[in-house]
């Protein structure tokens, strides 16, 4: 079987959420800043966002733009901007160093898909309240002990099996015997200082 961190579904859903969150379900413009066109894996996330902002609970989310680029150019565009995602580690830095930068803390909030020690600076200095990634320590437990049930013959590893992995729960396999471990891990001010020493 193979076990992916997360999945394309989870990622989508959680950095809409979180900006959600960010801007207390109050809404407003929020645009979505991606590495490049070509960008498969970016492209995915990005249409799962779209769908999720049709949700009722996320109305006041205004998605004004997905671009390719950079943040200042956002700013500039839409002055009233309140968030925006980046959901690649290169392009959450460089908004939350632009954020910073153009003094637009506590007016425009970034979160997307980022690592703790390269988003450190920007979440004390309040650019980003919350980012997420997949927690590399999670992931390697459930490894484990997901080898552990196959050693002792526990699991088969079938399409459709509910396999167990300890305090990280259950997975059930699908058709290609895959399984997503969890939604995006999130990190904020409270956990930064531990993680940013990790990776």
């Amino acid at each position: 079987m193979h076990l992916n961190p997360s999945n394309t579904d989870l990622i989508g859903y959680k950095q809409i959420d979180m900006i959600s969150k960010t801007l207390k379900g109050q809404g407003g413009q929020i645009a979505v800043l991606s590495a490049t066109a070509q960008a498969t894996n970016q492209n995915a996330w990005i249409a799962v966002m779209k769908d999720v902002l049709k949700r009722p609970k996320y109305k006041n989310l205004q998605l004004v733009e997905v671009a390719y680029g950079e943040a200042l150019a956002l700013f500039k565009k839409y002055p009233n901007l309140k968030g925006i995602i980046a959901p690649t580690t290169v392009g959450i830095a460089a908004a939350g160093k632009a954020v910073v930068d153009q003094k637009l803390v506590g007016k425009v909030f970034v979160t997307g898909l980022g690592l703790p020690s390269e988003m450190i600076s920007y979440v004390k200095a309040g650019a980003v309240d919350t980012f997420a990634i997949w927690n590399p320590i999670d992931l390697g437990y459930s490894a484990v002990y997901l080898a552990y049930q196959f050693a002792t013959n526990k699991a088969k590893g079938t399409a459709g099996e509910k396999i167990m992995m300890g305090r990280m729960g259950s997975i059930t396999l699908d058709k290609n015997t895959e399984a997503a471990m969890a939604e995006p891990f999130v990190f904020d001010k409270t956990n930064i200082d531990k993680f940013a020493k990790i990776f």
